[in-house]
């Protein structure tokens, strides 16, 4: 269990990274960091991979330089027992994923033992919590389930910098949200900011230490965590204070970290710290004072989806994404991203991340290729069928709610 005055607490490091150098310029912000102080080097540790898209996207999913670097160094500083963790998601195929962003290259390259949480394997039980939940036990009322694995053993999370469509940005504490949830963690996406905080304060219960490393030096603004705009930052951040990473990272992309809920309420709540003007910032401090001026936008699957967890169709929610009707939304969410935005937006901007210096090197992990999905016809044909049969339903329940408000 960490204690809450924990070291490292209120302490970031950031550094300016190229690829040249971006191995060795991982190591020495993990040192600045101080995360041999914060990860028990007679535990194993486990670092959980970010996958947000099974295609391969700038700053959608971990790093592969991020992913090395960090393994690099643990094995260098004699840490011995590491394994890389994938969530499984209803939208994302993490063993394609985890091929496609060059994850599984890199982790057989040094012998890292490679864990999908949801084989057969890996045991999941019910976890009481030792501090009072906001949230997940009303949502979960037969039992929060997490991973045995995670108990007693290192967390390192691997985010990247971007934005977020329900938390304005994402990174160290909702890289967490797949790894310690079941496959049902959509149910808490109404009320996402509390089920953050409840996750990092079950982290800080389990793990024997806890650190965050994220990636920026490929960076992505508007609809976040695909359809982002991608921007070449050459930033790079690591904390064993979740709250602070995230908060520095709010900060350099143009928001206020105190009025994202999450930031706030665990900052209130003595977890991390939260106030930028509180941290301390290691490194090249004059990189926190940079404003990149990103927005959070909408998509029109996550508009959506806004409109069931808080809109016009939260009566329905339990219908539809809690009972058998749930597979219509992953079928909308699948034919926007995959069938729409990649083959159309998505994939030019792929090409010409590919002619900067970041996309040469991604080019140069693993077997050299870079798959870029085009349109297929037949799961355009299936999932159209499927997207118009959910916009029926939705209509149909939304013309009912309409004609029961007129009685």
């Amino acid at each position: 269990m960490i204690p809450k005055n924990y070291p490292g607490k209120g302490k970031v490091a950031i550094l300016r990274t190229r690829p040249e150098t971006v191995l060795d310029d991982y190591g020495r912000l993990m040192h600045l960091a101080g995360y041999e102080e914060a990860l028990p080097k007679d535990k194993d540790t486990i670092l959980k991979i970010n996958i947000s898209w099974q295609t391969w996207y700038p700053a959608c999913s971990t790093a592969p330089w991020q992913l090395e670097a960090v393994i690099r160094t643990l094995q260098t500083d004699g840490y011995r027992q590491i394994m890389g963790a994938h969530n499984k998601t209803v939208v994302v195929n993490a063993y394609v994923g985890e091929r496609n962003n060059k994850h599984k290259a890199v982790v057989d390259a040094y012998g890292v033992r490679n864990v999908h949480l949801y084989e057969p394997e890996v045991r999941w039980f019910r976890y009481e919590p030792k501090s009072p939940m906001l949230v997940l036990d009303k949502i979960f009322p037969d039992g929060i389930l997490i991973p045995e694995m995670f108990v007693g053993r290192n967390m390192i999370q691997l985010p990247t910098v971007k934005t977020h469509v329900f938390t304005t940005i994402t990174g160290a504490m909702k890289n967490a949200f797949g790894g310690l949830l079941t496959e049902k963690r959509h149910w808490t996406h109404g009320v996402i900011h509390e089920t953050l905080v409840d996750l990092l304060s079950i982290q800080q219960e389990i793990h024997s230490g806890l650190f965050a490393v994220m990636d920026g030096t490929f960076a992505g603004d508007g609809p976040g965590p695909r359809a982002m705009r991608v921007h070449e930052k050459d930033v790079i951040l690591a904390s064993a204070d979740q709250v602070a990473i995230d908060a520095l990272s709010a900060k350099i992309q143009g928001f206020d970290p105190l009025s994202i809920p999450f930031i706030r309420i665990a900052h209130e709540m003595g977890l991390g710290v939260g106030d930028p003007k509180q941290i301390e910032i290691v490194g090249q401090p004059e990189l926190a004072e940079e404003s990149w001026g990103f927005v959070r936008e909408d998509t029109f699957a996550s508009k959506g989806q806004k409109l069931i967890y808080h809109g016009a169709l939260r009566p329905f929610e339990n219908l539809l994404l809690r009972s058998p009707l749930v597979p219509w939304s992953y079928f909308a969410s699948n034919f926007y991203h995959n069938v729409y935005w990649y083959p159309f937006v998505g994939r030019p901007r792929v090409q010409a991340a590919l002619d900067t210096k970041w996309g040469r090197l991604f080019q140069r992990y693993g077997d050299g290729k870079v798959v870029m999905p085009g349109l297929e016809p037949r799961t355009t044909a299936v999932a159209a069928g499927a997207l118009a049969g959910g916009l029926a339903l939705v209509s149909g329940m939304l013309m009912l709610r309409g004609r029961n408000g007129k009685r």
